[in-house]
């Protein structure tokens, strides 16, 4: 365990801060793939002769592939070299993104998304099962940080980079900046990553062709269910309700396979383990609420504060600041202060953030937009540096692998499910306030007659005549409903994410001191 897994090797030992840097760099650039591209649709779509709906799948096809490969990653690594599977990754996704820059067409450039998704969805499962073999237990807090960092940032700070290079240059500059960092990526996993020997070991092993196809089916279909969902009004859609059955029917199957085939493609018994279950629980969770709020922010910014899409972008950095300033420091209380402590605190302050943003009103300015976010980046730090560490501390170094797939596997999905899941809730929640509210306004109350009678007095002063103006004066008052009505379901949301979190907080009590970990125990 630790560095002797990598001096035990037929090679000199390696700083494990220079191997972290290998893998992180290639990851970084593949997770903020996942965002980078979002701004940039309606200028791909002019470029491409295309609707925005028809670019939209530009991000699905990437999603889709990047969900398949995800919890393959630890077999593919077992069966080709960990190495191997790192090096091909970071250049095939180099080179797609090259072509992506290049494609002529919308199908030519979802077809490399589609290889770019598929090569990139590796990396993040590979960095994290080698910065966690190549650090000691007691060190594993601070390299956790750096990992998060990379996890937590590089989304947050994808639409701003990708909103100021698609204004300022051109959107194919957004595929073009991973070419140096692939690059660069490429040739220090060349030559600072070495498989362990227990890979060597596994190299050669029985492939399960059926588990592969079940994942393939069950895994694309969920994503496309939980991508095009809300798009196609869910279960409205014949569309939708087949991607529903077959992404039931695929991951039932699969399971089913993969518990009692002798090779799995993905071993599910390592939830066995009483504290990785229940940290990849509280991962995909944590994957639900930051990615649902992420979402959600930008879009109250743009649609009822005004926001335009790269300054809605930037009043986002907040969030990606203050993780950045406060994920070190969680690396070095890591060694001192028992994890689960600091995971009950992050929890704690995260839902206090997200209940502050639940608070805010249409007249809210920058700074109280501001905190909120700076409080939920510092406590993303106390989230994911311990969660990822007391979650994977009991894994044998030769089931890191498949373990990592699995964990990030589920953070993805409860992404996923998360950006879905409030989108819904405020369309739907709006339109129920609007609903209400209308119903609940007569023209026979005091209020609506003076707020009316104020604004047919204001159209009338621009020179309007009085039939018009009363006209103008209704479609006013219900314009500020609907705002009113859209602000309320947004507060729902924000309200909604912030006790999910509280939620969460006793079942940190089911998960084991990690070894290493600093501080006193907590009961359990």
């Amino acid at each position: 365990m630790g560095t002797a897994s990598y001096q035990a090797a037929d090679h000199p030992p390696i700083n494990p801060w220079i191997i972290a840097i290998s893998v992180m760099l290639g990851t970084f650039m593949e997770v903020l793939d996942t965002t980078v591209v979002n701004v940039s649709l309606p200028h791909i779509a002019g470029s491409v002769s295309a609707t925005i709906d028809e670019t939209t799948w530009v991000l699905t096809s990437y999603l889709v592939s990047n969900a398949i490969i995800l919890p393959m990653t630890g077999w593919l690594a077992n069966h080709f070299g960990r190495k191997r599977v790192l090096m091909t990754s970071v250049l095939g996704f180099t080179v797609s993104s090259l072509a992506c820059g290049l494609a002529p067409n919308l199908q030519t450039l979802i077809f490399f998304r589609i290889v770019q998704g598929a090569t990139g969805g590796g990396l993040q499962p590979l960095s994290q099962a080698i910065m966690l073999e190549a650090f000691p237990p007691e060190r594993r807090g601070k390299a956790m940080a750096f990992w998060a960092l990379g996890i937590v940032v590089a989304p947050m700070l994808g639409p701003v980079l990708g909103g100021w290079i698609t204004e300022s240059y051109s959107w194919r500059w957004v595929f073009y900046i991973n070419l140096p960092v692939g690059i660069a990526a490429t040739l220090m996993a060349r030559f600072f990553i070495f498989d362990p020997p227990y890979i060597k070991r596994q190299e050669g092993r029985g492939i399960d062709y059926w588990g592969i196809g079940l994942l393939v089916l069950g895994m694309g279909a969920l994503q496309i269910f939980l991508d095009k969902g809300q798009q196609e009004d869910w279960f409205e859609s014949g569309f939708i309700k087949a991607f529903a059955a077959l992404a039931i029917i695929g991951i039932v199957l699969f399971v089913v396979r993969e518990l009692t085939t002798e090779h799995p493609i993905v071993d599910l018994r390592v939830f066995k383990i009483r504290t990785y279950a229940t940290g990849v629980f509280m991962m995909t969770v944590l994957g639900f609420v930051l990615y649902g709020s992420t979402v959600l922010l930008p879009i109250w910014l743009q649609t009822l504060m005004g926001y335009p899409a790269l300054e809605s972008g930037l009043a986002m950095l907040p969030r990606g600041m203050g993780s950045f300033l406060f994920m070190p420091v969680v690396g070095i209380l890591m060694g001192k202060v028992e994890p689960r402590k600091l995971l009950v605190i992050g929890l704690c302050v995260a839902s206090i953030s997200l209940i502050l943003l639940g608070n805010l009103n249409l007249q809210a300015g920058y700074w109280d937009i501001f905190w909120p976010q700076m409080l939920q980046g510092a406590a993303m730090g106390l989230l994911f540096v311990p969660l990822t560490t007391i979650t994977n501390n009991p894994i044998p170094n030769e089931q890191i692998g498949n373990a990592t797939s699995i964990f990030n596997l589920m953070r993805n999905i409860g992404a996923s499910i998360g950006i879905a899941s409030v989108t819904t809730i405020v369309a739907r929640t709006g339109q129920t306030n609007i609903n209400s509210m209308v119903g609940n306004l007569t023209p026979y109350d005091p209020s609506m007659q003076s707020a009316l009678a104020g604004a047919k007095a204001m159209f009338m002063s621009r020179g309007m005549d009085a039939v018009t103006a009363t006209q103008q004066a209704y479609a006013a008052i219900y314009g500020q409903l609907q705002q009113q009505a859209s602000m309320m379901s947004f507060i729902d949301a924000f309200r909604f994410l912030g006790f999910m979190f509280l939620l969460m907080v006793p079942l940190v009590l089911i998960m084991k001191k990690p070894k290493g970990g600093g501080g006193s125990p907590m009961v359990h």
